[in-house]
């Protein structure tokens, strides 16, 4: 830092901590240290790959993508979240966990292991019973046999129950017959379904008896000797703007017969002379709880955002400490890029804004062992797990798109070399913020979460049913059920200077920084509630209404997730025991919070949260803590554990 900098923070009193950079990476790692050190070890050993995917044309990449996912499944990384007794590791929190390191590595390898064993293993998984468990999960696991994930349509995206492949049971010969009618209803962007797959989990209307039982998943041989099965169409999406490892491609199916015992029946089943039975009555809530269950690739690809992020931030910061431009005066040396003020501000923030995601995901990462392993059995449990997962995964892909072109743009024409990693970090995990639901979508699940309070008929409710139940309640009860009325009344307590709470409290009060983004979220939860309220009273279409207020809707579904966000980071940095880490990781925290307010400080002075004085306060605080920041910045980044193997950018890191 300049000598003015540090005579500065000197005079305030601060003493720059030390981080002590081991600790705070078993800290990050947590309990899953030794699964994460494999995948390390692995991502080094096969590091050439990152070569070939620049080097080898298509068809050779998506083959060598293909050996390195086999070879990696029998080190053990890959099976970690299925049963022991099928050959793997018995923990789901570790399966997560060995994700977001593998994101470290070539994405296509990440992209194909997620498709093979988090999708196609993961629906065998957990919505099949012991007869398809004992059928397929130990080859499966194994890699022996490759899979698909058949859900989304050429015609039908996020909206899974308008799906229009069907499956009809012909009682005669205890066979579904899988028909695909017309292209709208032809299954696209199949990882694995190009080149590698034989067996794919496919998603189709069921017809019983002629009655229509909603969507339901069945296990569909589409190879057989290397070829398309019979009635099976195969095509290949070819080249992508990224991922070029994973072999996506489009399936049809023409009058496709499969054995009775093919269907996925965990949730529901066909006896031998075409009776349809479920033990879940209500076919909504059948069909979100076979949704549900796949909750775990959601996770999946927030952790991946999140890991994407720290190899970009680790590769754009190693460069700030190390490249020089331009004299701050005559006679003296060059600066270096990360002494800028402005350098800082593209950064720091970036860096302070990661470390809050991983320790949300972290939760998140929690919450889904607790759940898929019985630990916590009830609905409410299973319901908030969804949305979070939900919310996570919108923030932390958006996150990793918008930092990999600040890296990229940090490092100026160097960061535009293919040897730098920025070209296929950006191509490759681009596509995260639309796939595993796109983001948009996703964060209106997380508003209707909101809005219902979570409420037993959650599932049931489409979006006409969301507006007609909000409606039906006063815009006090709406705000009084949910957790963050309660959370803001508790933390106004805490605080200073009574209805003056916004401006008598400190900026580095992290009770004060909690408030602000709690009463972010229950304004404009109130705010969502009475536009819906008013514009069905004005006896209008409720789908128009809702409409109209969608941007308010996606606003709050933001506004929840930074603050469990925040919550998270502060939890974390308070359970610390006192270190320079804990010093470090408060002033992350600290400049998480107020750049987050700081980026929405027109809505605070629209709703009189800020004024105009406090609002340049905050302003020149997250500059402080940029300057404080920086000189942790590289030890922060080594924390991330990103081996240099990794980072390709010899250049650039040194």
């Amino acid at each position: 830092m300049a000598a003015t900098d540090n005579a500065s923070t000197a005079a305030s009193g601060y003493v720059e901590p030390e981080v002590d950079v081991p600790a705070l990476s078993a800290l990050l790692d947590g309990e899953y240290a030794g699964i994460r050190d494999l995948v390390r070890k692995n991502l080094v050993k096969h590091a050439s790959v990152l070569e070939d995917a620049e080097e080898l044309g298509v068809d050779a990449f998506r083959e060598r993508v293909r050996a390195l996912v086999v070879e990696m499944a029998a080190t053990g990384q890959t099976g970690m979240g299925f049963p022991g007794e099928y050959g793997g590791g018995g923990d789901i929190g570790a399966s997560i966990a060995a994700f977001e390191t593998l994101a470290h590595g070539d994405l296509s390898v990440l992209v194909k292991v997620g498709v093979q064993f988090g999708l196609f293993g993961g629906a065998i998984l957990h919505l099949g019973t012991a007869r398809h468990h004992d059928a397929y999960l130990p080859d499966v696991i194994a890699g022996r046999l490759m899979g698909c994930f058949a859900m989304t349509e050429t015609g039908h995206g996020s909206d899974v129950q308008a799906l229009g492949t069907v499956a009809r049971y012909d009682a005669g010969t205890r066979e579904f017959v899988i028909t695909t009618h017309g292209d709208e209803a032809r299954k696209d962007y199949i990882g694995n379904a190009a080149r590698h797959g034989e067996l794919a989990v496919v998603f189709a209307q069921l017809e019983v008896g002629g009655k229509a039982e909603g969507v339901h998943a069945f296990l569909v041989p589409i190879r057989s000797g290397g070829e398309p099965a019979p009635g099976v169409r195969i095509e290949d999406d070819g080249r992508k703007m990224g991922l070029n490892g994973v072999d996506n491609g489009r399936l049809a199916f023409d009058g496709v017969r499969v054995p009775r015992e093919a269907l996925l029946n965990r949730f529901a089943d066909v006896t031998p002379d075409g009776v349809y039975e479920s033990p879940i009555d209500n076919p909504g809530r059948r069909f979100f709880t076979m949704l549900g269950t796949l909750v775990q690739g959601r996770v999946s690809v927030a952790g991946a955002g999140v890991g994407v992020a720290e190899v970009a931030l680790t590769i754009a910061t190693k460069y700030a400490v190390r490249r020089r431009q331009f004299r701050a005066s005559p006679g003296k040396e060059e600066q270096l890029l990360l002494d800028y003020g402005l350098h800082q501000r593209r950064l720091l923030p970036l860096i302070a804004r990661t470390y809050a995601l991983h320790f949300a995901q972290d939760v998140v990462r929690t919450r889904l062992h607790e759940v898929f392993s019985g630990i916590t059995g009830d609905e409410q449990a299973r319901r908030l797990l969804e949305s979070r997962a939900a919310g996570t995964k919108a923030l932390a892909t958006w996150h990793a798109t918008r930092v990999v072109q600040e890296c990229r743009e940090a490092c100026g024409g160097a960061g535009y070399l293919a040897v730098n990693r920025f070209a296929a970090l950006k191509a490759d995990s681009d596509i995260f913020t639309t796939f595993e639901g796109d983001n948009h979508v996703l964060l209106q699940l997380v508003a209707k979460g909101l809005l219902t309070d979570y409420a037993s008929e959650f599932e049931d409710l489409d979006q006409l049913g969301m507006v007609r139940h909000v409606t039906g309640l006063a815009v006090e009860t709406v705000i009084e059920k949910t957790s963050v009325h309660k959370l803001l009344e508790r933390v106004r307590d805490l605080l200073p200077g009574g209805d003056e709470w916004d401006q008598e409290a400190g900026l580095l009060d992290s009770e004060y920084q909690l408030a602000m983004l709690r009463y972010r979220e229950e304004h404009m939860l109130a705010g969502v509630a009475r536009r819906l309220k008013r514009g069905i009273d004005q006896k209008r279409d409720a789908g128009a209404v809702f409409s109209q207020v969608q941007d308010h809707v996606i606003a709050l579904a933001r506004a929840h997730v930074e603050r469990l966000v925040l919550e998270a980071f502060t939890d974390a940095v308070r359970a610390l025991p006192e270190s320079g880490n804990k010093v470090a990781l408060g002033l992350l925290c600290d400049l998480f919070a107020l750049s987050t307010i700081e980026a929405d400080r027109a809505w605070f002075m629209e709703h009189g949260r800020l004024t105009v004085q406090r609002s340049k306060a905050i302003s020149r605080e997250v500059n402080d803590l940029c300057r404080k920041v920086r000189p942790l910045a590289p030890d922060l980044v080594d924390a991330w554990g990103v081996p240099p193997e990794m980072l390709r950018a010899p250049d650039l890191v040194g």
